[in-house]
């Protein structure tokens, strides 16, 4: 089997290369035949791509251990489940894995635009096919998956990473590879549109849809790598600004880019030099993403390892891909030309043309921190760390702009606001921003950040509450239909507009998540059989430590009860977990009681069996579960903005006022703001006191680095390591022993020789470029923007009306004016 699987793979090669030529003499003659016969041939790579996978699958099931890959990845007592997706387990495997999906992809896209882009086809496929035959040609030379032992075949496999080992690991990797892999079709269109001339905007719609998929994939991929980050490594939180985490959110950041400026080219025929580069930017940052996980120049915790001879290939297809790119757009340049300029700052249009320019800033911001270790360790011979830190410095000002833009955006009217217009649309947004701002400072809630980022979300959910109620309004006056009818209507007839309310929606229950970061409560306390400790309203009382084994692995738990405010909770177990041929591995199984206001998260930080001690880190996280849900209404909002027309046909109906039954809808919260944390007053003598540790010591345990080797350079504070339990005693004897911050420093950095303990580098010397470079980018990034916009700006035209008025009319004629604007308002809502 695994010989066939390596011919399928050279096939497939050979087919892929047939598919491009052919591909390439279709498009060049304009001949229908060779045009199907490339449609044809990819459709034979797709077959040829679903029969390797079947058979690597069958290895992992069959335990057929001859194979390398299979005997790295699996082992006799795996479950099948976990031998399934073994298949992406490893680099060869996720290689083979990105192929197929391609395969798959591309063939749908194929089919579906034969007919409706049939001049873009046949470079559309060669495109494709030359992205194929770059993973093809890999496992051929270099990464065959299919690749067995000259010697004795082992008799057991190493296994997969208990790591991997969990649910949302398995699904966290398909689905980011379906973004990025999807990111390839917009590129192929791109591409077909620039070499054939045909750039007109339909090309678009197709790019669109597919770049919506990719987004709504990598969005949900990056939600789970998140959600399985706070569920299975034990730090408390979900985003540690990992280089391989990066690299998913690299393209992501364009993407979403993309698919705001893409509206400013259908509504107004501008940008479209700009969105051609954003389609070429995130294709090339998913294949740059896939070059820093399995070439090995990134550290990271989930990389695949060093390959300096892979980082080379990829090297020279990058390259390749912006030459070729970028000398297509510069080629077709002329035809690319704006229709339009920009009429006014004040306008849908600026704010769309800032939010693309804080979402590059975002994109190469985290590539160049990202990078900077690896350009130290070229330069300098010494790799710094840039950790989270660094990353929040910047990234929270940003994230907050992005909010403030996202409830600005659709109070501005297209080509020009008018003040009085302005006024109208922006007083409830504000005012619900300043009543926020009031109540939080009531409430004794410090400004920056927690504070302002409540504000502006309420700022955000009063804009597209006000859209939604003055929408299904002009809707039920012009159809005489009731308000829930009127807004269901409303929503069939703009699905893209209201469709993407409800992403921002989910974008403002995804701030609140963050600025509930601010009321974050952690501390660690030792205990031994009936303790408790209390931390914020929960008391946790310890019983017992237990020691099981299922076969696959040894399991450490400890036995845990929790009440709050008084009423029991139930039972909590976090456990340690040594997986057979990986105790080296142990997997920190986290114990979470999750609520409405907030979550309790309990880790088994270190434990003796004999005296049966343990120390549990806890930790309180306010509203963090309306993240979770913020990244489903995001979801949702995406998947309904992608159903077709006819799919909400039934609401474009009028239906009489007497003839219409409504269902009132209620949601009721349970829950509200989360108290202010208290320590509780407990009368028992097996209460232990947590005692609250100093602000520098908190401040040192967020930036000093884990320098055990094997934990992907997590702080000490969130490692849960015994390297990192040894480094955080040491800490906190310094500190107690009288040490300054930058003392503790000091002694860390002549300790290991290095500043790769630090989680940001000191702004000194050579590390200032990684300071001072994102000012530079900034202000070029405002420059060239500024720039652009000057010289699209012109003045109106003399009379030039921008808005309906009749002014010094009768009362009859200004109600009957607003009525026709409020109408043509409802009409104008289809072409948002």
């Amino acid at each position: 089997m695994a010989s066939l699987g390596s011919f399928l793979i050279l096939a497939a090669f050979v087919v892929a290369s047939a598919a491009f030529g052919t591909g390439v003499a279709g498009g060049r003659r304009g001949r229908s035949s060779l045009v199907q016969g490339a449609m044809n041939l990819f459709y034979v790579l797709t077959g040829l791509m679903l029969v390797a996978s079947a058979i690597i699958v069958h290895a992992f099931v069959t335990e057929d251990y001859s194979i390398k890959y299979v005997q790295r990845y699996s082992d006799s007592a795996q479950p099948l489940f976990y031998k399934l997706t073994s298949y992406w387990g490893g680099l060869d495997g996720s290689l083979m894995f990105w192929v197929t999906l391609l395969a798959l992809f591309g063939s749908a896209a194929i089919y579906v635009n034969r007919v409706r882009h049939r001049l873009l086809i046949p470079w559309v496929v060669a495109v494709i096919s030359a992205v194929q035959m770059f993973f093809l040609f890999l496992m051929v030379v270099h990464n065959n998956p299919f690749e067995t032992h000259l010697m004795a075949t082992p008799s057991d496999g190493t296994g997969l990473s208990p790591l991997l080992q969990n649910f949302y690991m398995v699904i966290h990797p398909p689905l980011l590879y379906l973004g990025f892999v999807g990111m390839t079709i917009p590129f192929a269109f791109g591409l077909a549109a620039l070499i054939s001339g045909q750039l007109d905007d339909s090309w678009l719609r197709a790019v669109r849809r597919w770049t919506m998929t990719s987004w709504l994939f990598l969005t949900v991929g990056l939600a789970l790598g998140g959600l399985w980050a706070y569920e299975e490594l034990g730090w408390g939180g979900y985003w540690g600004w990992d280089p391989v985490e990066n690299a998913g959110l690299l393209p992501w950041f364009t993407a979403t880019a993309f698919l705001h400026s893409v509206m400013v080219q259908e509504r107004r025929g501008m940008l479209k030099i700009w969105n051609v580069s954003l389609v070429i930017m995130s294709f090339f940052l998913t294949i740059f993403g896939t070059f820093m996980t399995r070439s090995g120049i990134v550290q990271s915790v989930h990389a695949f390892g060093e390959d300096r001879q892979l980082a080379w290939m990829f090297t020279v297809f990058m390259v390749v891909i912006l030459v070729v790119s970028f000398g297509l757009v510069i080629w077709r340049m002329p035809m690319l030309r704006a229709r339009n300029e920009l009429d006014s700052w004040a306008s849908r249009e600026a704010a769309f043309l800032a939010n693309n320019w804080i979402l590059l800033f975002s994109a190469f911001f985290v590539l160049f921190a990202t990078m900077f270790p690896t350009l130290s360790e070229a330069i300098r011979g010494e790799r710094l760390t840039v950790g989270p830190p660094f990353f929040d410095k910047w990234m929270l000002p940003i994230g907050l702009m992005l909010l403030v833009l996202t409830g600005v955006g659709p109070l501005l009217a297209w080509r020009k606001s008018a003040v009085s217009n302005m006024r109208h649309q922006f007083l409830w947004p504000v005012v619900s921003a300043v009543v926020m701002v009031a109540t939080m400072t009531a409430l004794g809630v410090q400004f920056w950040a927690a504070g302002l980022c409540f504000a502006l979300c309420a700022f955000v959910a009063a804009t597209i509450t006000q859209e939604f109620w003055r929408g299904s309004g002009v809707r039920q006056r012009a159809t005489g239909t009731d308000r829930l009818t009127a807004l269901i209507g409303l929503f069939a007839r703009s699905r893209r507009r209201y469709a993407g309310y409800i992403v921002h929606l989910g974008i403002v229950l995804i701030f609140l998540g963050f600025g509930g970061n601010g009321f974050k409560l952690e501390e660690q306390v030792e205990l031994a059989p009936g303790q408790q400790v209390a931390l914020g309203s929960y008391l946790v009382n310890y019983s017992a430590l237990k020691v099981t084994d299922d076969g696959q692995k040894q399991m450490v738990t400890a036995h845990v009860t929790v009440e709050r405010d008084g009423a029991a909770l139930g039972g909590m177990y976090p456990a340690r977990w040594y997986f057979r041929n990986r105790e080296e591995e142990p997997t920190t199984e986290v114990a979470i009681r999750r609520g409405f206001a907030d979550d309790l998260y309990l880790v088994l930080g270190g434990f003796d069996v004999g005296t049966q001690k343990v120390t549990l880190e806890l930790t309180v996280n306010p509203l963090i579960n309306w993240m979770w849900f913020g990244f489903g209404v995001m979801a949702v909002g995406t998947i309904l903005s992608l159903l077709p027309e006819r799919a909400m046909a039934f609401a474009k109906v009028s239906v009489p006022q007497g003839a219409v039954t409504t269902s009132l809808l209620l949601l009721l919260f349970v829950g509200g703001v989360p108290a202010p944390a208290h320590a509780q007053h407990v009368e028992n003598a097996q209460l232990v006191m947590v005692v609250p540790r100093s602000p520098v010591e908190k401040q040192l345990r967020d930036e000093i680095v884990c320098m055990c080797g094997t934990c992907g350079r997590k702080r000490v504070g969130e490692c849960t390591c015994g390297v990192a339990e040894a480094m955080r005693t040491e800490i906190a004897q310094l500190v107690a022993a009288g040490k300054t911050y930058d003392e503790v420093v000091d002694y860390y950095v002549a300790k290991y020789g290095s500043q790769e303990v630090l989680a940001a580098p000191i702004d000194e010397g050579f590390n200032r470029l990684a300071w001072f470079f994102p000012y530079v980018m900034g202000f070029v990034g405002i420059m060239v923007v500024g720039g652009v916009a000057v010289r699209w700006s012109r003045r109106p035209r003399e009379g030039q009306a921008t808005d309906i008025s009749v002014a010094g009319g009768t009362p009859a004629e200004e109600a009957a004016t607003q009525l026709l604007q409020e109408r043509l308002e409802d009409e104008l809502r289809d072409l948002d």
